[in-house]
């Protein structure tokens, strides 16, 4: 059975303008091609490909700011700023998917930014793979500055827990930021990277996770204890 992958980074109330948002989204495009060629170019989503295909995403940091500008809620103002983007894959299964809510300062939601991955084909081959995972996570880590990140399959995220929380559980690759603690020494094959001074990424295997693998699952409680006692899996938002 496929999985469908996702990388996504969270972070809790923080407000910040439009341009400090466009600051931070050019970081992460900038690094995004870094990860995989497939990354390199970015359109407004639209109703069709085709449509889609018409209005490519300029990058810098000035254009994204206008971008950015466009996704305010004209409603609720803490609430913060929304944008999505696509690959322009030629292919469906090589589709890329980037959706990012920033500068909000509302206790009710978290600030995120989510990449959803492709689960067959040339593309998925590439970056359903440990490095290019953790590439992926480091990059959104750098750019966002989140409390927690996690890249994954969504079928272990559901066999784990019913309600999933940001910050709350582990995945294939897991980001830490420094202010929530200390990690701890975790079992091989567990790999600990330091993301500059910001954080602690955590890859658990070198191949591919999967759900249907027990040692892989095995693997994922055990961090996920050795995490959980050591304070670094709390909810980043207090449910009211």
């Amino acid at each position: 059975m496929d999985e469908n992958f996702y990388a996504g980074a969270y972070w809790r109330s923080r407000r910040e303008s439009a341009e400090e948002c466009a600051q931070r989204a050019a970081v992460l495009f900038r690094h995004l091609p870094e990860v995989d060629s497939s990354l390199s170019q970015w359109f407004r989503q639209g109703k069709s490909r085709k449509d889609a295909l018409k209005h490519p995403i300029d990058v810098s940091r000035t254009a994204l700011e206008n971008l950015i500008r466009r996704g305010k809620d004209r409603v609720v103002e803490e609430l913060g700023f929304r944008f999505s983007a696509w690959n322009g894959a030629s292919d469906d299964d090589d589709a890329v998917g980037l959706d990012v809510t920033c500068g909000g300062y509302s206790e009710r939601v978290n600030n995120f930014c989510f990449v959803q991955l492709p689960n067959r084909g040339l593309v998925a081959e590439r970056m359903l793979a440990a490095p290019a995972l953790a590439a992926l996570v480091r990059s959104m880590a750098v750019a966002w500055e989140p409390d927690s990140a996690v890249a994954t399959s969504s079928r272990h995220r559901d066999m784990v827990t019913a309600t999933p929380k940001p910050g709350t559980f582990v995945g294939w690759v897991t980001y830490v930021a420094r202010h929530r603690g200390m990690v701890p020494p975790l079992p091989a094959p567990v790999r600990i990277e330091p993301v500059e001074d910001k954080g602690t990424l955590i890859v658990l295997t070198p191949e591919r996770f999967t759900a249907s693998n027990p040692e892989h699952v095995a693997l994922a409680e055990r961090v996920r204890e050795l995490l959980d006692r050591a304070g670094l899996l709390n909810p980043l938002r207090v449910e009211p």
